[in-house]
């Protein structure tokens, strides 16, 4: 099969579950008073629920169970498939809520802050072999150039950053968006990493798709199998979101979105437009980008460094010399302008979004709104275009409750509506589109 990338879509990169307290590699003091809050949060439990909780195996589960025991922290109520129900003695209980005053975290387990590292060296996007027939199936759903398909695969083979500037409304977005989709494969994320006894959440389902039947009971159940991150930040994105945002009434953190994406790909739309100023973001990611790696900062001042591994993403329409200084846009290795659309594809483009709407398409009326927009309109052939001026036909038909068809003053109409111009509206012809009693 060509395509090492293909390839790599079918393997799994698994990882072996812990059979001891030891191969957690997280301290036993953390995970007896995390199996505490659980029980504390949920009553009477057997093992194998404990163990479904914390993402542990059983054999780990019945080690820490013990050491409760001995210290008179829960007791035996009962078994159940083979293993004991037990609930937390009130002397437990006294434990469990104190612990759950000071940290509310009662998820799965994490996992070390060496073994997340690894694991992400491990699965960098830059060990992906990228051939051409992975961005065609990635971007099948845009028109590109030739050019463009050519620069977008050397950009990703560099598994570095890009930026992605041009006119408003010629693809930018569209095109970041595609990136993720040149991936195939699995990789792991942690549901949550310990540091210095602090936990830090990483996993987040609003971001990270899993795949289901990627676990069994041989994987360790604290990593989370899925595609690739895609992190979308626009103008809402502000400085606090680069650091670990603390909780101050669950008490725990969650990972920043730089963190969220590792192994993936991060984009900054509408980059410039942020409540952050550029040149602070920027400063931020500079020795990020060169070193590979990120410095992040708990309660107390202690720093730790995390993996700095994704595919960054600029997209701006506005000069990115404008915007960042040369050191910096050294360190940005690829720089591809998404241009206007020529007559050809602006065709085709149209010809896409009429078939995703079900409505005929007609080359002629295609070169008809060219013409308007160019001609009439003194503009130049923005991509989104296409897909704007068919909505407002798709809109008027609705409201009038007709057919929504492509036609000369269904064209006109819809571009007069939607560019400021000040030309007098056009007037339909009745017997075309427009009933007279409208």
């Amino acid at each position: 099969m060509e395509g090492s990338s293909t390839a790599r879509a079918k393997e799994v990169i698994r990882v072996a579950a812990p059979k001891t307290l030891g191969e957690t590699r997280i301290s036993k003091t953390l995970l007896e008073q995390l199996a505490l809050k659980i029980l504390g949060l949920h009553g009477e439990m057997s093992l194998f629920d404990l163990a479904e909780r914390m993402c542990l195996g059983l054999s780990v589960i019945e080690g820490i169970f013990q050491s409760l025991r001995r210290e008179q922290l829960c007791e035996v109520k009962g078994m159940e498939l083979g293993t004991y129900r037990i609930i937390l003695s009130t002397q437990g209980k006294i434990r469990a809520m104190d612990l759950l005053t000071a940290n509310s975290y009662a998820g799965p387990a994490p996992v070390s802050l060496a073994d997340y590292s690894a694991r992400v060296c491990e699965q960098s996007a830059k060990k992906t072999i990228i051939r051409a027939a992975d961005l065609l199936r990635a971007f099948g759903s845009l028109v590109l150039s030739a050019d463009m398909f050519l620069r977008l695969g050397t950009a990703m083979v560099s598994g570095t950053s890009i930026f992605l500037y041009g006119p408003s409304g010629t693809g930018k977005t569209s095109i970041a968006n595609c990136i993720p989709a040149v991936y195939e494969d699995t990789i792991w994320i942690p549901h949550a990493i310990e540091v210095d006894a602090q936990i830090i959440t990483v996993y987040d389902p609003t971001v990270h798709r899993q795949i289901e039947g990627a676990i069994s009971e041989e994987v360790d159940r604290r990593w989370v199998p899925c595609r690739r991150p895609r992190v979308l930040a626009g103008g809402e994105l502000s400085p606090g979101e680069l650091d670990l945002q603390f909780n101050a009434v669950s008490r725990f953190y969650t990972a920043p979105l730089q963190m969220k994406a590792n192994n993936g790909v991060l984009v900054l739309d509408d980059f410039g437009r942020q409540r952050i100023p550029p040149d602070v973001l920027l400063n931020r990611w500079m020795t990020p980008l060169d070193s590979g790696y990120d410095f992040l900062t708990i309660s107390g001042g202690k720093k730790f460094e995390v993996p700095f591994d994704l595919f960054l993403v600029f997209a701006t329409n506005l000069d990115p010399a404008d915007l960042a200084d040369e050191a910096f846009l050294r360190r940005i290795p690829n720089k591809i302008k998404a241009d206007y659309a020529t007559p050809e594809h602006f065709t085709e483009i149209f010809r896409m979004e009429c078939a995703a709407r079900s409505l005929s398409f007609d080359a002629v009326m295609a070169q008809h709104v060219i013409q308007y927009i160019g001609q009439e309109m003194k503009r130049s052939l923005s991509q989104c275009y296409a897909r704007d001026i068919i909505n407002q036909i798709m809109w008027n038909a609705a409201y009038r409750g007709v057919e929504a068809r492509i036609t000369r003053s269904a064209l006109d109409v819809a571009c007069q509506n939607y560019f400021l111009s000040a030309r007098k509206p056009i007037a339909p012809a009745p017997h075309e589109e427009f009933p007279n009693n409208l």
